[in-house]
């Protein structure tokens, strides 16, 4: 190859809907792609084209339906190996963080709900049909949000995150990276690119793309768990995070991408840089060559819409970088191209794939039933009765598609979706009378409608408040170059990429609305959809049940009508705790067990909702099996083996559910400070009414193991504290000896 070829292999500069031209049924390739091609003698990769949202300006008009994308990926091929030396077909890329973000695919809840459900065999069954759906369309490469730990509720990304927790973000990585690639390492389905590498959810203050201010055992233990496990699971790709760690940008983080990543992890995939990230490099070097250096030594393979990379060959030829730097890159992309079939002569044609809709669909509404997580329920208020004569549905999110979606989400067909109005209109009983109105806005503080939201809840016997935020961006917004929203002052989005907030405190005049409907002293249910924790302080005591959907997806209203009236059992359990203010931050539950003391002089400490708490319609009595002490020795953990630690979990109620079961430890005896509890494993489980089930929990040297005073990983002698139940603050305990034989 010669040096320009490579360069072309590093490309992924053009943004996918610039590179067709639909004239009704009829596509071009435009003279930009073209001219692409001709520069560089090849292209690495294609981002984004079946995109579709107000940012690339794509809609049902003038995008790519599902019966065109086979068509114009195998064009796009065509004119590669037509055009170019080399012919090397080019890898497809496109964001599907809870699904592809195309016409007419299926939107699944976001990952912050997914991680309430606790259930990553799910997740697997969900990311396989996302894989299928990729596809479908002849892509290859899907950008999927999975290491990002959600420390700081106020970062408007944390509807991206499986959890506060690593354990559990991790578990949820591995289902993805097993679902969308497949059981075959060497023949995946499509590749999952993870992102973002590494602790982009560290951000100062909550803000995107903020520097994380954190020492390597905080990013140890914390934030590269979710990675370690989707190397060890075979994933082959991820993505740099715009973020910088003690002041080196993870994109010229070379300890980071190559020493941890590659050579101790034994990862053999491609790192994409983040969109546009390259170019921020630019504060470092003021030289795009310079630039480009810092990157490809540190171990980026392939760009993403900056212009650093297309000045690689130029750098080579002042001596910036070294050819060979670039050779190593340029395999690594090669050889991911390879393991796609791409470059054999029966796979080189984007495959046709016969997806379930059906199943999708099933798929989609049992993620959205088990991410459901119920807080509060005074009195057995829910389930409720079908037979209720009038039920007021009152909020802004109570008949808003897109208010249910979350970000990176395409245009939506009206029918594909269903609100929660449409819901709960569906499964009452026909005599059943639906009153609603949408009462105020996310954030606007315009009162008007106030007056009519009391008028109709007077009439009721029950008033249903369907309040949170939402993410959905709008066409006429303004973007920057990557994407991420910004202006957004007349829109009602208040969460989503570069949607940061100071507070978390409900938007506009939605707690006013609460306490104006209360003075009716008609039963309440808040039902919150959010992409974030909201504070719930100051209309928490209104409320008598309080349900959180998070953004749930095109089924979500559906799902929460069938939790309300009690056709599903509620079991989604907190993957982030909830604070009562965004003043006591942060108030994740698994803190450095310093001395501190947790209060402040002005407010408690803790949070209003622990990680991990969810109430059902049933209760559940969990126990260890025996209170005898456990031992094991520091030889066999190191030499693979595992402790099995047994749990009996009784359903005491009325309903059929699930149980979460939770085991957490705390290192009682350790070189360095550890942590008040930690999750270690969990398992789901569904139990019959008065039935009990024995769960098996392993803990193996990675659960059991530190980072020592010398910064290695480590399993130490001592005694450790045992912990399970249902919650993090609800727990069962026993202790666990690790001793030196």
């Amino acid at each position: 190859m010669t040096l320009k070829e490579k360069v072309g292999q590093l490309n992924q500069k053009l943004y996918g809907w610039q590179v067709y031209r639909k004239n009704g049924n009829q596509y071009e390739l435009t003279e930009i792609f073209k001219q692409h091609v001709q520069k560089f003698q090849g292209m690495g990769a294609l981002y984004g084209l079946f995109r579709a949202d107000p940012w690339s300006g794509i809609n049902f008009e003038n995008g790519i339906p599902l019966e065109d994308a086979l068509h114009v990926t195998n064009m796009i091929q065509e004119y590669l190996r037509e055009h170019t030396r080399l012919g090397i077909p080019v890898l497809f890329s496109e964001e599907c963080p809870h699904g592809h973000q195309a016409l007419d695919s299926t939107v699944f809840p976001t990952h912050l709900g997914s991680g309430a459900t606790w259930n990553p065999d799910l997740q697997t069954k969900v990311s396989e049909h996302i894989a299928s759906e990729l596809v479908e369309r002849g892509v290859h490469l899907g950008l999927v949000s999975t290491l990002d730990i959600a420390r700081d509720p106020r970062w408007g990304r944390t509807e991206e995150c499986f959890s506060e927790d690593p354990y559990l973000a991790a578990r949820m990585t591995e289902a993805v990276v097993k679902g969308m690639q497949g059981d075959n390492k060497e023949s995946p389905h499509v590749i999952a690119v993870l992102k973002h590498f590494a602790a982009q959810g560290a951000a100062v203050g909550g803000h995107n793309a903020g520097p994380a201010l954190i020492g390597e055992r905080e990013l140890r233990e914390i934030y590269l768990p979710p990675m370690k496990a989707g190397v060890r699971s075979g994933a082959l790709a991820c993505m740099a995070a715009y973020n910088e760690i003690d002041g080196i940008p993870c994109h010229a983080n070379r300890k980071l991408l190559t020493d941890i990543l590659r050579e101790e992890w034994n990862f053999n995939g491609i790192v994409m840089a983040d969109g546009t990230a390259l170019d921020r490099l630019l504060l470092l070097t003021g030289d795009k060559e310079l630039a480009a250096a810092y990157a490809l030594n540190a171990g980026v393979d392939l760009s993403l819409w900056d212009d650093v990379y297309t000045q690689i060959e130029a750098a080579v030829r002042n001596g910036k970088i070294k050819e060979s730097v670039v050779d190593k890159a340029v395999k690594r992309v090669l050889y991911v191209k390879f393991l796609l079939g791409l470059f054999s002569e029966v796979d080189d044609k984007p495959r046709s794939v016969s997806v379930n809709r059906s199943k999708g669909q099933t798929l989609n509404m049992e993620m959205a039933r088990q991410s459901i997580t119920l807080l509060k329920n005074e009195h057995n208020l829910l389930p409720l009765s079908k037979r209720n004569k009038t039920v007021a549905v009152i909020g802004p999110n109570a008949d808003s598609v897109y208010n249910l979606l979350g970000d990176y989400t395409a245009p939506q067909r009206r029918e594909a979706a269903v609100t929660i109005k449409q819901g709960i209109t569906k499964i009452v009983e026909e005599d059943c009378e639906i009153l609603y109105t949408k009462g105020c806005g996310i954030r606007s503080t315009d009162m008007s409608g106030f007056d009519h939201a009391k008028s109709i809840a007077s009439k009721a016997d029950i008033v249903i408040l369907a309040l949170g935020g939402s993410s959905a961006r709008e066409f006429g917004m303004e973007f920057e170059n990557n994407g991420a929203v910004l202006d957004y002052d007349q829109a009602e989005m208040d969460c989503g990429e570069n949607i940061d907030v100071a507070n978390l405190d409900l938007g506009g005049v939605q707690k006013n609305l609460v306490q104006e409907l209360a003075s009716l002293n008609t039963p309440m249910i808040g039902v919150f959809i959010q992409g974030r924790p909201y504070s719930l302080k100051d209309i928490e005591a209104y409320l008598d049940a309080i349900l959180i959907g998070w953004y749930p997806g095109q089924l979500g209203g559906q799902a929460i009508a069938e939790v309300l009236f009690g056709d599903v059992n509620p079991s989604g359990k907190l993957p982030v705790s909830i604070p009562y203010s965004a003043d006591q931050l942060p108030v994740y539950y698994n803190v450095k067990n310093s001395g501190a003391k947790q209060d402040y002089y002005d407010e408690v400490g803790r949070a209003m909702y622990s990680f991990g708490y969810g109430l059902s319609y049933s209760s559940f009595q969990c126990e260890f099996s025996t209170k005898e002490q456990e031992a094991i020795s520091i030889h066999a953990l190191t030499n693979g083996e595992y402790i099995n630690v047994s749990v009996d979990v009784v359903n005491i109620g009325a309903y059929d559910g699930f149980a979460v079961v939770q085991l957490y430890i705390q290192d009682l005896e350790a070189s360095v400070t550890q942590r008040t509890k930690e999750l270690k494993a969990f398992q789901k489980v569904w139990i019959p009414v008065g039935e009990s089930k024995n769960v098996k929990l392993q803990l193996g040297f990675e659960e059991l193991s530190i980072w020592n005073i010398e910064m290695k990983q480590v399993v130490e002698p001592g005694m450790v504290m045992l912990m399970a139940g249902e919650s993090s603050d609800q727990l069962d305990e026993k202790k666990l000896v690790i001793y030196e034989e």
